[in-house]
């Protein structure tokens, strides 16, 4: 998919790709941020977090890891990207997610030191052997928030329609959540982001990816599963009051949370430390919101101190590089 086309059309889309560049970068960055943000406040209620609110990177809590440590939130999306890079390839993005887990590959340190017991099932199948789209559990209790958290890679296959993107995220959250609830929210997810990436305002993105939604998950097995979307399908998710909102790892929670807060906000910075703020699962929204805060408001709205102090900074814009690469058609092949 990400192979060129000659003459003026690619000239065009060279010089556009600036601005887009930029967007993708603060996607990959920010949901990093809001991840090492988040991880030091995990699991503290937001009523603590009243009294002493995150104004900035701390270090240590529940994991004791240093400032700028991010989870294995970033570190399962950034193997979904360097799986993109190449092409979309789920048993190359499984091997990928146990590497990380085996051999502690994409973690800010070496060593994993958390992962959700939904996903470690699923990882554990996988080493097993099981296919990589049947490895996820299906059931309704499995509805946490562990693929949603690594699937905004999905919305830079910029070149792809709306419906193989909300398919393409589908198939990816498979590796771990099988449960339509869980592959709908993450196909919302990179609807969303679609059009944060193209330039669209927070509000109008949303709007649109509403609107884009309808005919993708009118029929089975999701149009048993909107009610449970309700308040994100019906356009008015923004105007919810903050005691309205949980932040807790069931999916919905995480897609509402996240989103919530980039619509209730003007600045990178404000949207990331309204989602960690929430408490309970700080990380997980923290790194949503981020990236899509990141996709809105591009890398130059990233804060300088918060990147100075992000594990593997180099490595994550390095990799971001090579898939603008991939995707301009030249280096490092082509994903798809």
């Amino acid at each position: 998919m990400f192979a060129g086309k000659g003459g003026t059309h690619m000239n065009e889309y060279r010089r556009v790709s600036e601005s887009w560049r930029a967007r993708v970068k603060g996607a990959v960055l920010g949901h990093a941020l809001g991840d090492a943000l988040g991880m030091p406040v995990e699991f503290v209620p937001k009523q603590i977090l009243r009294s002493d609110p995150v104004t900035g990177m701390r270090g240590f809590g529940m994991f004791h890891q240093p400032p700028g440590t991010w989870s294995d939130n970033t570190s399962l999306m950034l193997c979904l990207l360097e799986t993109l890079v190449e092409k979309w390839d789920p048993d190359r993005l499984a091997e990928r997610s146990v590497s990380w887990l085996n051999e502690g590959v994409w973690t800010p340190h070496g060593v994993v030191f958390d992962v959700g017991a939904t996903t470690m099932r699923a990882l554990s199948r996988l080493r097993e052997g099981a296919r990589p789209l049947q490895a996820g559990e299906p059931h309704e209790k499995s509805n946490q928030n562990g693929s949603l958290k690594r699937v905004l890679p999905v919305a830079f296959l910029d070149r792809l329609s709306d419906e193989e993107a909300a398919d393409l995220a589908d198939q990816a959250s498979c590796l771990t959540h099988r449960h339509p609830r869980a592959r709908m929210a993450c196909g919302l997810m990179v609807l969303l982001c679609r059009r944060l990436l193209r330039g669209d305002s927070p509000a109008q993105a949303y709007r649109d990816a509403v609107a884009a939604a309808e005919p993708i998950y009118e029929r089975a097995p999701y149009a048993e599963e909107r009610f449970h979307f309700a308040r994100f399908l019906d356009g008015k998710l923004g105007e919810i009051e903050e005691r309205g909102i949980r932040s807790t790892n069931y999916v919905v929670h995480t897609l509402e949370a996240s989103v919530w807060c980039m619509l209730q906000t003007d600045s990178f910075r404000d949207a990331v430390l309204k989602a960690v703020n929430l408490g309970n699962d700080t990380d997980s929204t923290g790194s949503l919101a981020g990236g899509l805060a990141g996709a809105t408001y591009g890398y130059s709205a990233l804060p300088t101190s918060w990147l100075e102090v992000l594990a593997r900074r180099e490595d994550l814009e390095e990799l971001v590089e090579r898939f603008i690469r991939a995707r301009n058609g030249g280096g490092d092949g082509a994903a798809s």
